[in-house]
């Protein structure tokens, strides 16, 4: 048995900072991930992707985010399950939990926090009748190295932000951009929607809307692509990747049938306060919740990582009432004889 004081279901960056927070205020955390490594999506399906929202950082790399965020939370020596997917979780006399994972390890644990971003996902994808021929033959859903793409032609569908995203960044790496999607105005970003733009004017992007791919042409890979535009005309693009960002399908898995309150495939819980789901001790945090005025953003997961961790601390010290006034470094020696920065906050305890 896994005894911790937090059991985190959900290694990305909100379950990675939650470690830190809990760390600040003497909580040992655990973690569980089905993936083989902690980083969540950032690190399985766009860890070349620039984020532009984290504060301090104008621009930072998604996997160099999660290197920040394993070095920050290390100073608190968490532990990790990874490989393994939450299946089922058990409410004990004593109002702890007991987490058992689809290959029979069982976590306990007193709180027990629900970081699992879009949960278990897949791409959506264009109905497009041969697609799967072409899956992994210049038919590509996530783009984890983006040198693939090093002097190709690429065509990418879709509206959002990681079509927008991903246009601004290919453009410099690609012979050839070409973003097309099925109406005129994109769902992004203003800022983002604003470079696509003045790319397109400096005929560094193409853009053609509102237009839909409908077809994939090639032998063994794939060639070019078949557009219909708004008029129902047709027209062939060569292309050597077709890059179809429509967003993913999420799914919560096994969560979905722990008792707790779904709406749209996401956890209600009480941001009035702590973040805290329908059942007492059971919270979710970031991508994976939904309350009133929801944002989904990596730096409200953080806002809300913070606050659970100051509920949290009540669960495990009823008998405790603190004040977190700030945090300050300290030089602390590592095992290897080097010094390091620790970071500890100074917490006053009123009895």
């Amino acid at each position: 048995m896994v005894k911790s004081d937090i059991l985190i279901i959900g290694a990305g960056p909100v379950g990675l900072f939650a470690v830190f927070e809990a760390g600040l205020l003497k909580m040992k955390c655990h973690l569980i991930d089905i993936l083989p490594k902690p980083g969540g999506q950032c690190s399985e399906i766009y860890p070349k992707k620039p984020i532009y929202d984290i504060p301090a950082y104008p621009e930072i790399l998604a996997d160099d985010l999660v290197d920040k965020l394993m070095e920050q939370c290390s100073q608190f020596q968490p532990g990790f399950t990874l490989g393994e997917r939450a299946m089922t979780i058990d409410k004990q006399e004593d109002n702890s939990f007991i987490v058992t994972t689809d290959k029979g390890t069982k976590h306990t644990a007193p709180v027990v926090v629900i970081a699992g971003g879009l949960g278990s996902f897949e791409p959506r994808k264009p109905l497009i009748d041969n697609i799967s021929k072409f899956e992994g033959f210049g038919l590509e859903y996530f783009i984890k190295e983006p040198n693939l793409f090093k002097d190709k032609k690429i065509v990418i569908a879709g509206g959002g932000d990681s079509a927008l995203d991903w246009a601004v960044v290919l453009c410099k790496i690609a012979s050839e951009v070409t973003l097309i999607h099925r109406r005129n105005e994109f769902r992004g970003a203003l800022d983002s929607v604003d470079k696509v733009q003045q790319l397109k004017n400096l005929d560094k992007i193409k853009i053609i809307t509102p237009a839909e791919v409908i077809g994939l042409n090639g032998e063994n890979n794939l060639e070019s692509i078949t557009i219909q535009n708004s008029d129902k005309s047709t027209q062939d693009i060569q292309t050597d990747f077709f890059i179809p960002l429509f967003g993913l399908s999420p799914k919560l898995g096994p969560i979905s049938s722990w008792g707790l309150d779904i709406e749209k495939n996401a956890i209600k819980v009480n941001n009035s306060l702590d973040y805290q789901t329908n059942i007492p001790g059971i919270y979710a945090i970031g991508d994976v919740n939904t309350y009133p005025g929801k944002l989904k953003l990596i730096l409200c997961g953080f806002h809300e990582a913070a606050l659970m961790c100051q509920s949290a601390f009540k669960i495990l010290n009823p008998n405790k009432k603190f004040l977190l006034k700030y945090t300050t470094v300290s030089g602390v020696e590592g095992f290897d004889g080097s010094h390091k920065k620790a970071v500890k906050a100074v917490i006053k305890t009123i009895s």
